[in-house]
């Protein structure tokens, strides 16, 4: 089962930064290899919305809201994801997940039903952002 445990939320005012961390667990013996992890958000009263992916080459995909502002970063020797966020934003507040996908789905991007393709997910992890 695989399992995964984000970490690094918590408070800051506009224009901080934050590093959020996924440690990813529990995959079967070579399958590691295959998956590829990501983070979303969601706010109150919003969609699930794509943030970022690390793909098995270490290209990144990122939302257009959060380019140049967030750089994701995989070490698949520790099977860690992390998030970097500077100049945080108000609207950035959200609860934070890590999700883990087949490689191959990145393909299709983050946009639109993008979570459906991310088989595996965190509890999450809360950003509040403050004016």
């Amino acid at each position: 089962q695989v399992r995964l445990v984000e970490s690094g939320g918590g408070s800051v005012e506009a224009g901080g930064s934050l590093t959020l961390s996924c440690k990813a667990s529990g995959y079967s013996a070579g399958a590691a290899s295959a998956y590829c992890l990501g983070w979303f958000r969601q706010a109150p009263g919003k969609d699930r919305e794509g943030v970022a992916a690390v793909d098995n080459n270490g290209m990144t995909k990122y939302a257009d809201s959060v380019k140049g502002r967030f750089t994701a970063v995989q070490d698949r020797t520790k099977d860690t994801l992390y998030l970097q966020m500077n100049s945080l934003k108000p609207e950035d507040t959200a609860m934070y997940f890590c999700a883990g996908v087949r490689c191959a789905l990145l393909d299709y991007g983050l946009g639109t039903a993008a979570a459906d393709r991310f088989a595996y997910w965190g509890q999450g992890t809360q950003v509040s952002v403050s004016s």
